[in-house]
């Protein structure tokens, strides 16, 4: 099959391509170094000033005893000082730059992406949560068709030899986009680590789903045997990442690689199956491409909030409710297929 030959060379194509971009380093200005300085010292930057910088290490406001703590939920809808100040003199920098006619540039790893109503990302958020619902319908829908509208065996199980496994699939989906809605929310460390500890988690996942789909692998000791040791390299990357040392490269490295190769499992198997779906395996595998491509290439955003980041997560929303489709139609197939055998 054509696409089959020619995924791994687009692949490359694209991986060397984004290599060659890159963006400077906003935080190793001078200019912005001293404006933060100065704004953790004086806890204003021009006419805009934080609370937050004249409050104690413990955050308690200085002179205010301890019951007058806000609570938790609306600490977190607000910024410390150091944030704050980082967040406004990049937007009074990126600002002078845009008149001087230079292009935006990076600050601490990230784009300067606007904030709104206390959430860094409001975009990312907004698209994470619309394609958690997705997820959310797809695997609601899948557990009705296989448990109410199918064919049940008279031991009350499906005929489907995968169910289990799509609804690991689904709920390691799910645990996925609400940690990336929350981490595009709020960026610490916390939530950081839960984000990116879920996406390895899920990629590792599809990965042995891929397999034992294409594969058809049926006997559950051969299904340990191929999930095991999957299982303990993602397990030992997210200790790694969470317990030792958390390596962003590491991890990008680990992501790209775990679902690029599901990804061409499931293009191969598309091409050599005469599965009635396997159309949508393919329209899946132009959408992964393109959302592997923007996860990669970074560019600059766009009015101040749609950037490379957002815009692969806008591609994920309808390659979600066409691979749910896909698994939609599998288990009808399937059950279909062992209905005729028993017959």
């Amino acid at each position: 099959m054509a696409i089959s030959r020619r995924l791994p060379v687009l692949l490359v194509a694209f991986l060397w391509f984004a290599a060659g971009i890159s963006a400077s380093d906003g935080d190793a200005d001078p200019i912005y170094i001293d404006c933060v300085e100065q704004c953790e010292k004086t806890g204003c930057v021009g006419a805009i000033c934080f609370q937050r910088c004249n409050m104690t290490s413990e955050g308690k406001s200085v002179g205010d005893p301890w019951y007058l703590q806000e609570p938790l939920y609306i600490k977190w809808k607000k910024w410390d000082c150091l944030s704050g100040c980082r967040y406004q003199c990049m937007l009074v920098r990126e600002e002078e730059r845009e008149k001087a006619g230079d292009t935006a540039i990076k600050y601490h790893g990230k784009w300067p992406l606007k904030r709104a109503f206390g959430i860094e990302e409001p975009v990312a958020v907004a698209l994470s949560a619309l394609n958690l619902a997705v997820q959310f319908h797809g695997w609601v829908s899948f557990f009705i068709l296989v448990n109410y509208k199918l064919p049940l065996r008279p031991t009350r199980q499906t005929y489907y030899e995968y169910t289990g496994l799509w609804h690991i699939y689904g709920t390691l989906s799910m645990n996925f986009l609400f940690w990336s809605a929350v981490y595009h929310s709020r960026d610490v460390e916390m939530t950081e680590r839960l984000h990116y500890s879920s996406a390895a988690a899920i990629l590792g996942f599809s990965l042995i789903v891929a397999i034992l789909r294409a594969f058809s692998v049926r006997s559950e000791a051969t299904r340990v045997m191929i999930a095991a040791p999957l299982t303990a390299f993602v397990t030992t990357h997210i200790l790694y990442l969470n317990c030792y040392q958390f390596d962003y490269g590491l991890n990008m490295k680990v992501c790209l690689i775990l679902a690029v190769v599901q990804l061409l499992v499931w293009v191969v198997w598309s091409g050599v199956s005469n599965h009635t779906s396997r159309w949508k395996i393919r329209l899946v595998a132009v959408g992964e491409c393109l959302i592997i491509f923007f996860q990669v290439y970074d560019f600059p955003p766009f009015w101040g909030f749609l950037d490379a980041h957002a815009v692969s997560h806008a591609i994920a929303i309808p390659i979600s409710y066409i691979w749910w489709g896909f698994i939609h139609d599998d288990s009808e197939y399937r059950t279909t297929a062992l209905l005729k055998k028993t017959k």
